[in-house]
């Protein structure tokens, strides 16, 4: 393909990601956006016709990152003067101006993201949560709906402001830069080249620069044969039954795994707005002819998720977004043992690439969830994208090698809410508590620090809700079978990690449940296993408190094999039944654990496979009081509590007609 000239910036549209609503507290309002260079800001927001706030903003409340020739990421962190009210429709509008245009308002520029006749976007400022969307995994190119385009319908039917939800929070791999479609690879460049992103030099690679994976014969569906390969005698290069030797990187799908840093950002623009998609055209050159099909066959794919786009941008911009990230926003397997480790970040080729994942998450996701906390990192970002560099476009390696050093190093990617109850977002990926058995052993979830820190944070509060990428009461089935891989010394043909992996790290975390200090209840949020569930948990000793929510939802793009996953929960059901002798060989013993129904399943099961949304509805107290996912296709489905909350459930006797109690670790 023949590389076609960067566009002028008068050619581009004024903003093509965004504005996705980020970090709205009391008083302050927070919006990420993707656009031109040199913009000036004017934000609005009214609440009944009455101006909260209709002024340029200050210097101090708009932070600029240029990460191309034509592209700038900006965060408008308006600072109020007066408190956001409770309860109410607001609505806001962002004007724009360049030195060759007048002033544009969202009518003007992006009039797809808003709902009814007002043209703008909207949100309500809950501070007590009563209801709140979550999921994880949204992979572009598989075959199921978008689960966004749900939360769209959602919030574009609400009624009124109480049946507005207080937030979305997305649980981890937002993007997969280890899993690419071949279209969207191709879209990834086109974008790049349109808006002129930085490129890099790369050391210990058989490509010498990122602009050489443009037109590289094996830039298609064959990236795995330019990434590293393991220097080590340790068996992080594992084989699966006899089968290929795996790479530093162990995903399964890395022939089109990302690699530059303009790549990541690319594929961030890409998958959060529909206006990148228009600089798209032509295809690459696929001389080997199942190569070709294959792309023929993900581009369907690609194009239905394409379609869909503008409802999921016009979801994200019209309630209050929250991220945090898990393995796939980096690579499978990110951090899952100490040797995955050290092996991957001696490698000064895959740390690059690890970082430049880890720098674009910082810039797309994280900036957003708490921008003060990160100022320190985003000090360390300027020097790299300094726009005093020249006409080279590279992004300033001395500059970057340093900051991808403090990102490894940064342990606060975590971060709170002062919601009512508490939210509680955990970093489960660069806090591990790494085995003293065997490097080569999957990692704890937290490491003490991070456990102990988590612990403190908790003291005080009555209730709170905790987001944990990983659900932190998973299957036993699944958890045994990881477990059984683990002793054959292949935890990563497995993804074997869940917080029961490790035993210190077990071990706090129930104590931690099982301290009398600590909140009456838990609402934990997760996703990262494609698909969905909920416990009911309660300590054997005490089951009046703390009472314990798992509530799991994934994928809102992505499901588990159908078949698979049913044999799965049959065989969970019968080895795990109420007096089954396995459940003492379990760290959860000292717990009882009530696996709720599906309502839209009629077999006993209780795993549900469909990609969607997951909703939650609280009680002023935080106990939850509904709990759905909501379908991609429209097919929602209850987990509806059985008899556990009357006095005779908390007896080992009890049996609930319709509620097989005996399926359930216990």
């Amino acid at each position: 393909m023949t590389e076609r000239p960067a566009s002028a910036p008068y050619e581009l549209p004024p903003i093509f990601a965004g504005p996705i609503l980020r970090r709205t507290v009391e008083n302050r309002l927070c919006l990420w956006l993707a656009g031109r260079p040199d913009l000036v800001f004017l934000v609005r927001v009214t609440c009944r016709d009455q101006f909260l706030v209709d002024r340029p903003l200050r210097e101090e409340e708009v932070t600029a990152l240029p990460v191309g020739r034509h592209a700038t990421i900006w965060l408008l962190d308006v600072q109020l003067d007066e408190r956001l009210p409770e309860g109410e429709w607001l609505h806001y509008d962002v004007w724009i101006r360049d030195r060759n245009s007048g002033w544009q308002g969202l009518r003007d520029w992006a009039s797809h993201l808003s709902y009814g006749d007002s043209h703008l976007p909207r949100f309500v400022h809950h501070r007590s949560i009563g209801k709140l969307f979550h999921g994880s995994c949204r992979r572009p190119h598989h075959p199921s709906a978008d689960g966004l385009r749900r939360v769209d319908r959602e919030l574009r039917q609400a009624a009124s402001p109480s049946d507005q939800p207080a937030l979305l929070m997305l649980t981890g791999d937002q993007i997969y830069a280890d899993d690419v479609a071949g279209p969207m690879l191709h879209a990834i460049h086109c974008v790049i080249r349109r808006l002129g992103l930085f490129q890099e030099d790369l050391d210990a690679a058989d490509i010498h620069n990122s602009n050489e994976l443009f037109d590289h014969p094996l830039g298609y569906y064959q990236r795995d044969q330019l990434l590293p390969e393991s220097e080590f005698n340790e068996a992080v290069t594992e084989k699966f039954f006899g089968g290929v030797r795996k790479p530093v990187f162990t995903t399964a799908s890395a022939g089109n795994h990302l690699i530059s840093f303009s790549e990541v950002l690319a594929m961030y623009f890409l998958v959060w707005s529909p206006v990148p998609w228009q600089w798209v055209e032509g295809q690459p050159q696929l001389d080997n002819p199942e190569l070709a099909q294959r792309y023929r066959a993900e581009n369907e794919t690609i194009e239905r998720f394409r379609e869909g786009l503008p409802e999921a941008a016009r979801a994200l911009a019209n309630v209050p977004v929250y991220m945090i990230f898990d393995d796939h926003d980096i690579t499978d397997d990110w951090n899952l043992s100490a040797l995955w480790e050290s092996t991957a970040y001696q490698h000064p080729f895959s740390r690059r690439i690890i970082g430049n994942a880890l720098m674009a998450y910082l810039i797309c996701q994280a900036w957003g969830n708490d921008p003060q906390r990160l100022l320190p990192l985003l000090e360390q970002v300027k020097p790299v994208l300094d726009p005093e560099r020249g006409d080279d476009g590279l992004l300033n390696k001395t500059p970057h090698d340093t900051l991808i050093g403090k990102m490894l190093d940064f342990n606060s990617w975590h971060y709170t809410l002062p919601t009512s109850p508490k939210l509680m977002v955990l970093d489960t990926r660069t806090r591990r508590w790494r085995s003293e058995l065997a490097r080569s052993r999957p990692s704890g979830l937290m490491d003490w620090e991070g456990l102990t820190e988590f612990q403190h944070e908790l003291l005080g509060e009555s209730s709170v809700i905790v987001v944990s990428p990983a659900p932190m009461f998973g299957v036993k089935l699944i958890e045994t079978i990881q477990m059984m891989f683990t002793w054959a010394g292949r935890p990563l043909t497995v993804d074997a990690e869940n917080w029961m992996a490790h035993r210190g790290a077990a071990n706090v975390l129930l104590n931690i449940f099982r301290h009398t200090g600590t909140p009456e209840n838990f609402v934990i949020l997760s996703g990262d296993v494609h698909y969905s569930f909920v416990y009911d948990v309660r300590l054997r000793q005490r089951p009046e408190a703390p009472r314990i929510w798992q509530i799991t939802s994934s994928g809102i793009k992505n499901e588990f094999p159908d078949s698979l996953l049913d044999w799965l929960d049959r065989l969970n059901r019968w080895l795990y039944a109420s007096r089954s002798p396995l459940n003492w060989f379990t760290k959860r013993r000292r717990m009882r654990i009530y696996p709720r129904l599906p309502s839209a399943r009629s077999r006993g099961e209780r795993l549900w496979n469909q990609a969607g949304i997951g909703e939650v509805c609280l009680s002023p107290d935080g106990q939850p009081e509904t709990i759905r996912q909501l379908g991609s296709l429209g097919q929602d489905c209850r987990f509806d509590p059985g008899e556990i909350n009357s006095p005779s459930s908390q007896t080992d006797q009890v049996h609930q007609p319709g509620y097989d109690q005996g399926s359930g670790e216990r």
